[in-house]
């Protein structure tokens, strides 16, 4: 199928979320893509191959042990994450970086979701972390990376 033009990245307001005297950052980006639901959550759902089907260039490398994936970048470093959920009947992947990230981050968990949405779909990225005052930069980064991957899923499946 061919990639459905005019497709934009849609960017909600972070919200704070007061529980128990903490605020947490919540950032929500979202994106159509000019794939069917189906294809999209096939390349989410691989969670060992994010480097060639989601992105590849940003990501170098990844592996599966268990429920840890190990995330290469092309300089090396490597970033662990815990695969919380992979639910196919929602079409949902949720994970939290659980060691090697870059940022000050104490908490980061974060969940990709696909929806039908006309002759396409929309791929639907959620982000939490502490502290607040990192939403900004965690925002920042998302916003690129959605834009890299429905570039990728767009141009259709990766080798």
């Amino acid at each position: 199928r061919a990639p459905v033009a005019g497709r934009s990245v849609k960017i909600d307001a972070w919200s704070m979320w007061d529980g128990g005297g903490r605020v947490m950052a919540s950032v929500r980006v979202s994106v159509g893509v000019g794939r069917s639901a189906a294809e999209v959550w096939e390349a989410v759902a691989d969670v060992g191959n994010v480097h060639r089907r989601l992105l590849p260039g940003r990501v170098a490398d990844a592996t599966v042990d268990g429920d840890v994936r190990a995330l290469t970048m092309p300089d090396g470093y490597v970033i662990r994450e815990l695969i919380v959920a992979v639910d196919h009947e929602q079409r949902r992947m949720a994970y939290s970086v659980v060691e090697g990230q870059r940022m000050p981050i104490t908490y980061h968990h974060a969940a990709f979701q696909v929806f039908e949405d006309g002759d396409g779909s929309r791929l639907v990225w959620t982000t939490d972390v502490l502290p607040h005052e990192m939403a900004g930069a965690v925002r920042a980064r998302v916003e690129r990376g959605i834009v890299e991957i429905k570039q990728v899923l767009e141009a259709g499946p990766q080798q």
